[in-house]
């Protein structure tokens, strides 16, 4: 009775077998060919001026106080405390103190969210938050 099924197992054989094929391709392709691949990126990252659209610029000078350094990182998007204290590179007793002041001072709030792996507290900026950031 399972002779009569073995193009199943030939189908399923048959994409991972095409991956590695077109994997080895592709790497086969590029060592023998690294001089047109630099002038195909380089072509790629030629801009023309007038092609360019004037983007607004983000203001990236450094923050006067840690209130205000933390609570742009917010801005930026990020939500939990780990986040923070990674990218501002704070002590945790400091950053846990800044916060406090943010959420009291109404510039923030905190929401607990239950899911799959229990409760997660998730940070966000408040409409004051932002305009006392970007004034």
């Amino acid at each position: 009775m399972t002779d009569h099924f073995y193009w199943i197992w030939i189908i399923f054989l048959m994409f991972p077998l095409i991956r590695i094929i077109q994997r080895y391709l592709r790497k086969r392709n590029m060592q023998n060919y690294p001089q047109s691949s630099e002038k195909h990126l380089e072509m790629q990252l030629q801009t023309n001026s007038s092609e360019t659209i004037d983007a607004p610029r983000r203001n990236l000078t450094k923050p006067e106080t840690k209130d205000m350094l933390v609570l742009g990182e917010l801005n930026r998007g990020a939500k939990n405390f780990e986040t923070i204290q990674k990218i501002t590179g704070m002590e945790r007793d400091k950053l846990i103190s800044i916060l406090d002041d943010l959420e009291k001072r109404g510039l923030m709030r905190v929401e607990k969210k239950s899911g799959f792996f229990g409760t997660k507290i998730v940070l966000y900026v408040t409409d004051q938050g932002f305009q006392v950031y970007y004034s």
